[in-house]
């Protein structure tokens, strides 16, 4: 009885490492590879002609269509909040 118990025990574990072990397997492959996913994301290109309109508007790689602003912008405006003072 007592060896019936060892043995499923150590088949539950072993079930477990190989579950741990296909997880760990899986996570790995889809890590970071370091890459941009569209060239006009990564800063040494936002200078570049294909990263600028008329020419990025056609596919929709703007730098500021990918990023939400414009960095060649030297300054970002802002919108002040306004205060409500309740009597």
């Amino acid at each position: 009885m007592y060896s019936i118990r060892l043995i499923k025990k150590h088949r539950k574990q072993n079930k477990v490492k190989r579950l741990s072990f296909v997880l760990l397997f899986i996570l790995a492959s889809c890590g970071y590879d370091g890459k941009y996913r569209y060239s006009c994301q990564d800063p040494e290109n936002w200078g570049k002609s294909e990263c600028k309109p008329p020419v990025c508007e056609v596919d929709g790689n703007c730098t500021k269509t990918l990023l939400g602003w414009d960095p060649t912008e030297t300054t970002i405006q802002t919108n002040p909040a306004q205060e409500t003072v309740t009597p």
